[in-house]
C-alpha cells in the first residue's frame, strides 16, 4: 500500500518552505510500474519543496529522477531510459474552470486549483507519466517496409497509394499523342 504523502495546506507554514524527499519502497514501485505499463522501474526519487506564493497560493518545485524500462516500439526488446526532469506546480486559490466543456489547453500547464491538501506523491506520479518516452526505440532499430497482400498478387506500394501519381503518366501519354 502506498505511503500517504498529502500535506494539509492549513498546516503549511507561510514563511518557510516545506521540503520533501520521496523515494518509494519496492511495493510502491511495483504498483506504479504496473499502473504505467512499464517493464521495469527503479531509482525513482522526487525531491523538492513546497512554499507559499503570496498569501493564498502555493508553489511546489522539485526534481524527478527515475530509470524506466519499456518495450521498443519496433522490436519489443527492453529499452532502458533515465529520466531527469525539473517539476513545478502552482496551486492557485482563485482557479476558475472554463465555462465551455471543450477548450484549448492553456500554455501554462503548471497551474492547478488549490484544494485542502497538496500531494507531492500525486505530482510525482503525474510527472513521471508525462516524462515517459512515448515511442521508446532501441538503438539501431528501424521499421522496414512491410507489404501485405494476397498470395500471387502484387503488393500495393506507397507510390500506388498517392491519388495523383498516375496523372503525370496520363499527361505525358496525352502529349505524345498530340
Amino acid at each position: 500500500m502506498a505511503k500517504a504523502t498529502s500535506l494539509r495546506v492549513a498546516d503549511l507554514p507561510q514563511n518557510s518552505p516545506v521540503p520533501f524527499d520521496l523515494r518509494p519502497a519496492a511495493d510502491e514501485l511495483d504498483a506504479l510500474r504496473a499502473d504505467l505499463g512499464l517493464q521495469g522501474l527503479r531509482k525513482l526519487s522526487f525531491v523538492g519543496e513546497i512554499k507559499a506564493r503570496g498569501k493564498r497560493d502555493w508553489e511546489l518545485t522539485g526534481h524527478l529522477g527515475a530509470t524506466v524500462i519499456q518495450p521498443c516500439v519496433v522490436t519489443l526488446d527492453p529499452v532502458t531510459t533515465r529520466i531527469e526532469t525539473p517539476v513545478r506546480r502552482l496551486f492557485l486559490s482563485d482557479w476558475t474552470e472554463p465555462d465551455e466543456p471543450e477548450f484549448e489547453m492553456p500554455e501554462d500547464d503548471e497551474s492547478e486549483p488549490l484544494g485542502p491538501e497538496i500531494d507531492p506523491g500525486a505530482v510525482m506520479r503525474e510527472a513521471l507519466a508525462l516524462a515517459l518516452p512515448q515511442y521508446p526505440r532501441k538503438d539501431g532499430a528501424h521499421l522496414d517496409d512491410a507489404n501485405f497482400t494476397e498470395p500471387g498478387k502484387q503488393a500495393m506500394t506507397d507510390e500506388d497509394a498517392k491519388p495523383f501519381a498516375g496523372l503525370a503518366g496520363l499527361r505525358d501519354a496525352l502529349k505524345k499523342d498530340e
